[in-house]
């Protein structure tokens, strides 16, 4: 069992995106328009998580996502500042429970919860599956 005494239910963070062009549905893949992705929400939603865990994880530890289920409620536009804001709702051994929002203003953008679990950094990054790419296809899909 790993000491997270520090990490207690209630730690809460923000992080704000202002939202650039390759922010965007139609620049990640994951649509045809240009309006904030779903794939960027969650990637903001991480982010606040990460943030809110603060240094209450000992230097040889750290925590990776999981899991997590996203509601997508609204769009925003090119320039729109949206802010992500996580709350620790749970600490259950290694396992991180989060409830985050994503706002533009008073307008919810989208619900997220999150799952982290606690590792050791040094054999987590050493036990960490390395994909094997073959030359010349670093950072490209293929639709078929």
């Amino acid at each position: 069992m790993q000491n997270v005494d520090s990490c207690s239910p209630g730690r809460r963070s923000a992080i704000e995106l202002s939202v650039c062009a390759a922010d965007c549905a139609d620049a990640l893949g994951s649509g045809d328009v240009a309006v904030l992705a779903t794939p960027r929400v969650l990637a903001l939603a991480e982010q606040a998580a990460v943030r809110a865990l603060g240094d209450c994880l000992p230097e040889d530890k750290t925590s990776v996502g999981s899991w997590a289920e996203l509601e997508h409620l609204h769009p925003s536009n090119i320039g729109e500042t949206v802010t992500a804001e996580a709350v620790l709702m749970g600490v259950h051994g290694r396992r991180l429970e989060f409830s985050i929002t994503v706002r533009s203003g008073d307008v919810d953008i989208a619900h997220c919860r999150h799952r982290r679990i606690i590792v050791n950094r040094s054999r987590f990054d050493k036990d960490a599956p390395r994909p094997q790419l073959s030359p010349g296809s670093e950072g490209s899909a293929t639709a078929s």
